[in-house]
Parts: C-alpha cells; sequence; structure tokens
C-alpha cells in the first residue's frame, strides 16, 4: 500500500483476485453486499498504489444484524513490482484484504466502528525484504455527514522497517447537497514509526454523482505534502503527488 525501502511476498494469482469479485457480484443475499469498481488510479491514503494507471476493485461485506461484519477486498497494484531489478526480482501485482469488526450507536446521531484489518500482498521477493503484510487495528465515530477515524499498525506498515505502532488519522465529510450528488471531502496524516522522513498528509475533494441500479460516478482531486524525492519511484513519478481520479462503481 503505502511507500518505498521494503518488500513482500506477491505474485497476480489470478483465482485470488477472482474470488473477491465474483463473491462480489453473487453478494445478493440478506445482509450481504458488494461491489465492482473502475478506477483512473487506485490511491491510497494520498498515494498512488499502481504508479497513476487504472485498477480493477472488488469487494463483498457480510454485516450481521447484532452489528458484527465481516468482508474482504481487492485491487491489482503496482508500487512492488515498479522496485522490481533483475538482481532483486518482485512479482507483486495484487493486494487482497480481510477485515471484520462492529458497528454500533453511541446515540441516535452518533454511531461507531471498530475492527481489524489485514493487508495481503501475495507473491515471491528476495530474501532480506521486509514483509509489506500489514494488521491494522481501527476505530471510527461518525455524526451525521462527518467521520472520523484512527488505524494503528500492530505490524511494520507495508514493509517500513522496524514501523509497529504507526497511526492514520482520517477525517471526512459526505454531504448529499442536492438529491443524489455527493459532497467528498477528506484529510489525513500518516505517522510512521522510525521513519518519520517518509510521514505526511493528505486530502481529497470530490463529488460523487449515483445512478439507477445501484450505479455511481466519483471525480476527485487528491494531494499531499509528502516528500517528493523520498515519494518519486523507479519510472520517475512522484505517486506523492496531486492526482484527478475517476471511478466508476456498481454496488451490489
Amino acid at each position: 500500500m503505502t511507500h518505498p525501502a521494503v518488500a513482500v511476498r506477491t505474485t497476480l494469482t489470478r483465482i485470488a483476485f477472482a474470488l473477491p469479485l465474483v463473491l462480489a457480484a453473487s453478494g445478493a443475499h440478506a445482509g450481504t453486499s458488494g461491489s465492482l469498481a473502475l478506477t483512473s488510479d487506485y490511491i491510497f491514503r494520498g498515494i498512488s498504489q499502481n504508479d497513476q494507471d487504472p485498477a480493477l476493485q472488488g469487494g463483498i461485506e457480510y454485516a450481521a444484524d447484532n452489528g458484527l461484519y465481516i468482508g474482504s477486498w481487492g485491487s491489482n497494484i503496482s508500487w512492488l513490482s515498479d522496485m522490481s531489478t533483475p538482481a532483486a526480482p518482485i512479482s507483486s501485482s495484487l493486494e487482497l484484504d480481510v477485515y471484520g469488526g462492529y458497528r454500533g450507536r453511541f446515540t441516535d446521531s452518533v454511531g461507531f466502528d471498530v475492527g481489524a484489518l489485514y493487508y495481503w500482498y501475495p507473491g515471491d521477493f528476495p530474501s532480506g525484504f521486509n514483509s509489506a503484510d500489514t494488521a491494522e487495528l481501527y476505530f471510527g465515530i461518525s455524526a451525521g455527514v462527518f467521520t472520523a477515524k484512527y488505524s494503528y499498525a500492530l505490524t511494520d506498515l507495508f514493509g517500513y522497517a522496524d514501523s509497529d505502532g504507526s497511526g492514520y488519522l482520517d477525517a471526512a465529510v459526505n454531504w448529499e447537497f442536492v438529491p443524489s450528488w455527493t459532497l467528498n471531502a477528506h484529510a489525513g496524516k500518516q505517522w510512521i514509526e522510525n521513519n518519520e522522513a517518509f510521514e505526511y498528509a493528505d486530502w481529497k475533494l470530490g463529488v460523487t454523482k449515483a445512478f439507477d441500479g445501484g450505479f455511481s460516478a466519483a471525480l476527485a482531486y487528491t494531494d499531499t505534502d509528502a516528500d517528493e524525492a523520498l515519494y518519486t519511484n523507479t519510472h520517475g513519478n512522484d505517486i506523492g503527488g496531486d492526482a484527478v481520479v475517476l471511478t466508476l462503481t456498481k454496488a451490489f
């Protein structure tokens, strides 16, 4: 997910990538929801995960009436394979996430969400590379159009050495200002233990248009204050720079 100086075990497993998409497409059961999306760039916490190229994404979630839920999500990526060299080859084109937690309410107007999420990057990597696989705990709170969420890394964060205990704070507003049109605003801060030079803030401003049949289109501008020298990849692209992203989604 985030940036360099790392690595992991990753190969593009078409079956593994197809699984969450197939599940999402069949997720019409009670308590089950899913989505398929095509995006012009997979931006995660302000950082391009796919070298500013398109990504196909899909996920599924089961939520029980008592507030418990579990889900999975997948996307193609390139940030690991972008670091590959003949001397240290990296095979990585896939991110698979598994998460679960509990949603409830403090009051009629204030809700909360607590859970755990595991980011998995299947593949093959040179010896000595620090795994990018990451486990996080998170706690979120919502009130009307406002949400806030804090994520805490139980492992090294996306391969940064000695970075367990890192945190990410996300604050967002999603306001339906007219029917079917929603304003999306976000600001976040990524802290990375023992790798302070790679820390940054990110922000987003966009709009989403909902259509009949569960379709939607979102257009967003994103940017960060990440150090360009540290976040420029081997292709010469600043993956932490500003971007305009178009995402088309079908929800089930």
